[in-house]
Order: structure tokens, then sequence, then C-alpha cells
């Protein structure tokens, strides 16, 4: 997969989980089995910063080359830790197994994007 199809992936992704959190948190709650937050304001921060993200792979979608670095911060990165969090989380507070969901998807993007970019690696310039 390449570059510019691994930003397009991510950035669907998270717009679409943003609007989610924003726009669908009933039904969302009611999907994961879990109360709605409360105070909401947490749930639309995190919906605010889930469209930012995704908004942010617009970049790389039309540069990868300038725009790695973004892949590299967001993929393997905060996918990868946040994936992390998620099964410690579930395994260390007893969070509902059904988020285990995001650990899969945010761990798989991880993935990806770390094998699109170390096989779309740059060759290195000779010092001589």
């Amino acid at each position: 997969m390449t570059l510019r199809a691994v930003a397009a992936v991510s950035g669907v992704y998270d717009v679409l989980l943003g609007l989610a959190m924003l726009g669908g948190r009933p039904l969302l709650a009611a999907l994961f089995g879990v109360a709605e937050p409360v105070p909401p304001i947490h749930a639309d921060l995190n919906g605010l910063f889930l469209l930012a993200v995704g908004a942010g792979y617009w970049l790389p979608w039309r540069d990868p080359g300038r725009y790695r670095g973004y892949l590299w911060v967001m993929g393997p990165g905060m996918k990868g830790a946040g994936a992390l969090l998620f099964v410690a989380d579930h395994l260390l507070r007893g969070s509902p197994a059904a988020f285990l969901l995001f650990a899969v998807t945010d761990g798989a993007l991880a993935l990806l994007t770390l094998w699109a970019l170390l096989s779309g690696r740059p060759p290195l310039k000779n010092a001589a």
C-alpha cells in the first residue's frame, strides 16, 4: 500500500470516528455498552481532536514525501501507542472488551503505516 493510500484510509477513519464522537454519542454508547461521558465536553474534545488529526492526513495524501513525519507521528506513534493503551486499560482497569476493537483498528493502521513508511523509504544519498 502506498503512503497516499495509507494517508487516505487513516484520514477517513479519523474523520468518521470524530463525527461519530460529536454527533452519534448515544449510538456509540449503546453499541459499546457504556454510559455517555459526563460531562460531554470530554467526548466533544476527543471528536474535535479526531477531526483535526483526520484533516491533517490531507497533507501527506497530497505530498507523501514532504509529510512523512506526520505519518510517523500519527501512525506508528499515536495510533500504535493508542492501541497499547486500549489493551492496557482493558487489562488493568477493566474497560469493556468492545473497546478492544479500537486497539485492533488503531494497531492495524499503525502497522500498515509503518510498513508503508519503511517500504517506501527514499534511498539514502552517498556522503562522498
